[in-house]
């Protein structure tokens, strides 16, 4: 969605500046590239720092159950306690999880901060993902061009069509009615591409 927002905006401000269609196909290509390459740099920092601010914490929770072994125990306990497990068997159950160092680690983590060590999301992954998904989207509203068109019409006519498209399978995970959430997609993406269209027309007058 993002992609495809993006760069048909992009080349609703070049149509509302009147430039050529190889000024258009150019604009579209530099628009996939770099918000594909933004994308993906930007997943790869986000997701790498929170995976390091996570090993952190991790080693924390390790030192933890080094040095004070009692009182990490009795954590896990009065956890499991919380959650409806009867208190004694909450004991024995985290006495028997601390018998394993690696274990007992791999469990705190998860009730406490919510992942498991060794088992971090993959940065490179994530970045790859992302810069995929903005390209295809990218794509979209260039493929006319690329086909031969010289008018912004048909990019946009596409590129409309595509919103719709994606709002319909956004719903099969949302429940709304598959038309109203067609129908936003495609609104909002509209007014994206109108307002730039504006800026690229009064840009032109100036220019």
């Amino acid at each position: 969605m993002d992609g495809l927002v993006s760069n048909v905006a992009l080349l609703s401000g070049f149509a509302g500046g009147e430039s050529s269609r190889s000024t258009a196909v150019l604009a579209g290509l530099a628009g996939l590239a770099s918000g594909a390459f933004s994308m993906a740099t930007g997943e790869y920092t986000s997701v790498r720092s929170q995976n390091e601010a996570m090993a952190a914490e991790i080693e924390v929770e390790r030192r933890a159950l080094s040095d004070f072994p009692a009182d990490e125990r009795a954590e896990l306990a009065a956890t499991y306690a919380r959650k409806g497990v009867d208190p004694k068997l909450a004991e024995a159950v985290a006495r028997q999880l601390h018998v394993d160092p690696e274990i007992a680690l791999a469990v705190h983590s998860q009730e406490e901060l919510g992942v498991t060590p060794g088992r971090l999301p993959s940065a490179l992954v994530a970045a790859g993902s992302s810069f995929a998904a903005f390209a295809v989207g990218a794509l979209v509203p260039v493929l006319p061009y690329l086909c031969g068109a010289d008018t912004f019409l048909a990019s946009a006519l596409l590129a409309g069509l595509a919103l719709f498209v994606v709002g319909v399978v956004v719903s099969r995970f949302t429940g709304r009615s598959p038309l109203l959430s067609g129908a936003r997609q495609l609104g909002l993406g509209a007014l994206a591409a109108g307002a730039t269209y504006l800026v690229g027309y009064l840009a032109g007058g100036v220019t």
